[in-house]
């Protein structure tokens, strides 16, 4: 079982900057595919980006080229860097674990970008 504490969420205006982290613990981390999920209210949880251990990422059309996922081993962190936000990134950020098959779910964290 992994425990994933998010934070870094907040309200920007369009355009603006943010820095998501997610610290994890409960498990051997560096072998854990890890990403990241938003929900906007009424709508499906959606996967954004995720990141294997050795550092490859893939990300979701509506965020490339904007979003970056990384991962630090060393510390069990991951971060999610968002830049250019639009008003249409306005969700719930979820941290997300990957283990034996399961995943394990952060508390998530509020972003609101205003227009």
């Amino acid at each position: 079982q992994v425990q994933l504490v998010e934070s870094g969420g907040g309200l920007v205006q369009a355009g603006g900057s943010l820095r998501l982290s997610c610290a994890a613990s409960g498990s051997v981390f560096s072998n854990n595919f890890m990403a990241w999920h938003r929900q906007a209210p009424g709508k499906q949880r959606d996967v954004v980006a995720g990141i294997r251990s050795g550092g490859s990422a893939s990300y979701a059309d509506s965020v490339k080229g904007r979003f970056t996922i990384s991962r630090d081993n060393a510390k069990n962190m991951v971060y999610l860097q968002m830049n250019n936000l639009k008003p249409e990134d306005t969700a719930v950020y979820y941290c997300a674990a990957l283990n034996g098959g399961s995943w394990s779910w952060g508390q998530g964290t509020q972003v609101t970008v205003s227009s």
